[in-house]
C-alpha cells in the first residue's frame, strides 16, 4: 500500500504549495485529508489513520502542538501504528531548538524545497522502519510530545491567582480558588467545581487559565480538565490501563488522559 499523510494548515494557499511539493518529491505519498484546523486534523487523523501528519504550529483554536497532544490521547489501542508528525514553523529559535531536542521533525517558513526533500527521506527510512518494527512506540510519541508542550508552555504568572472573579446576574461572585476541586472546559466557557458541589461558569479558556494557577497545586490530568492535587483521593487503573481520579468530598470521577498518566505514579 502507498503510504498516507495528512497536512493540517489553515491557509490555503500554503497548503496548496506543500502537497504539491510532496506529489514532486514523493509521487506515491496519498495525501488523504487537507484540515484547515487543529480539531478537524485530530478528526480527520482519526478517522482516515494516515501514517504520516504535518501540523502547522500556528492553527486557529487548538494548535498543532495541541493537535498532536489530543491524536495521542485518542489514538485507538489496535496495533495501527502511531503516525509521524512534522511540526510545521514560522521561525524561531527557541521552538527550533524545542523541536530538535523531541519531535521526529520540523519546516521552517517559508518551505524550502532541499529541507523538505530531507525529511521525505528521513520519513521513508522511518516509515520502512516502521512497517519491519510492526509498530510505532506510541508511549515514546507521547514522551516527545510531552516535552514539547513543556518546552512551549506560557510562563506561569508570578503571583498565582487566588480569586475567581464569577459573574452571577447583576453580581460579582468572589471565588476562592483554594475552594476549587476542578475546572472542566465546556464550550466557551470553564466550569468551576468547588467544594459542596457548587458549580459556576466563566469565560476563559483552560489555556488562558492555566498559566495563572499554582501548578503545584493544580494538575492538568486531561486536555479539557485540571484538578486541585490535594482534591484527589485516589487514582484508579482499569483493566485497559486508563486512570480514573476520585475526589474528596465529591461523587464526581475524572478520566486522566495518556498525556498525563505520568503525573501518578505509585512510591
Amino acid at each position: 500500500m502507498n503510504p498516507s499523510a495528512l497536512i493540517a494548515e489553515d491557509e490555503p494557499l500554503l497548503a496548496a504549495h506543500l502537497k504539491q511539493e510532496l506529489a514532486r518529491l514523493w509521487p506515491e505519498l496519498q495525501i488523504v485529508a487537507l484540515a484547515p484546523h487543529g480539531q478537524a486534523a485530530v478528526d480527520e487523523a482519526l478517522a482516515k489513520r494516515p501514517q504520516v501528519c504535518f501540523l502547522d504550529i500556528r492553527m486557529p483554536g487548538m494548535t498543532g502542538l495541541e493537535a498532536a497532544a489530543a491524536l495521542a490521547d485518542e489514538w485507538p489501542d489496535d496495533g495501527t501504528p502511531f503516525p509521524l508528525l512534522v511540526f510545521v514553523t514560522a521561525y524561531d529559535q527557541y521552538a527550533v531548538q524545542a523541536f530538535e531536542r523531541a519531535a521526529f521533525d520540523y519546516l521552517l517558513k517559508p518551505l524550502q524545497t532541499e529541507r523538505l526533500a530531507q525529511t521525505v527521506q528521513r520519513l521513508k527510512a522511518a516509515l520502512q522502519s516502521q512497517q519491519q518494527q510492526r509498530q510505532l512506540d506510541l508511549g515514546a510519541a507521547v514522551d516527545q510530545l510531552r516535552s514539547l508542550l513543556g518546552a512551549q508552555a506560557a510562563v506561569p504568572a508570578a503571583a498565582p491567582l487566588r480569586l475567581l472573579q464569577v459573574s452571577l446576574g447583576n453580581s460579582i461572585l468572589m471565588v476562592p480558588v483554594d475552594e476549587v476541586l476542578y475546572f472542566e472546559a465546556a464550550d466557551k466557557y470553564v466550569r468551576v467545581m468547588t467544594e459542596g458541589g457548587k458549580e459556576h461558569l466563566v469565560r476563559v479558556s483552560l489555556r488562558e487559565l492555566l498559566p495563572q494557577l499554582d501548578t503545584q497545586r493544580f494538575w492538568q490530568v486531561h486536555r479539557g480538565t485540571i484538578v486541585r492535587a490535594d482534591a484527589i483521593e485516589r487514582a484508579v487503573r482499569d483493566e485497559a490501563g486508563k486512570l480514573t481520579l476520585h475526589l474528596r468530598g465529591s461523587p464526581d470521577k475524572l478520566a486522566v488522559s495518556r498525556m498525563h498518566t505520568h503525573l501518578f505514579k505509585g512510591l
